[in-house]
């Protein structure tokens, strides 16, 4: 069992920056694929980006790429999500995800994944 607890949104005015945390519970962190996803109001659930068990291999959706980032400390059963240059169509809350059974470009769908967090809320305004 994995628990994932997100941090770090809030109201930021477009073209800034904000850092998202998501702290994992649990011996074996390193184990595990992460992944980034957000769902705004009215809106399905979509991917964002993920990082494999490793950090060697990210994954981006073309929306963030360029803008945002995605890095892990495993030491620190920590992942990351630098958010750059942010744009008004980027609020929603975001979610982060574990998984430690798939690779590549199944990471991108949210169906691979089996533990979730409960959200963050970011909020850009123009």
């Amino acid at each position: 069992q994995v628990q994932l607890v997100e941090s770090g949104g809030g109201l930021v005015q477009a073209g800034g920056s904000l850092r998202l945390s998501c702290a994992a519970s649990g011996r074996t962190f390193s184990l595990y694929n992460m992944g980034w996803f957000r769902q705004a109001p009215g809106k399905e659930r979509e991917f964002v980006a993920a990082i494999n068990w490793s950090g060697g291999s990210t994954y981006f959706a073309a929306s963030v790429k360029g803008r945002f980032t995605i890095s892990r400390d495993n030491a620190k059963n920590t992942v990351y999500l630098q958010m750059n240059s942010l744009k008004p169509e980027d609020t929603a809350v975001y979610y982060c995800a574990a998984d430690r059974r798939f690779s590549g470009d199944s990471l991108s769908v949210g169906e691979t994944y089996d533990y979730w967090g409960q959200g963050t809320q970011v909020t850009v305004s123009s």
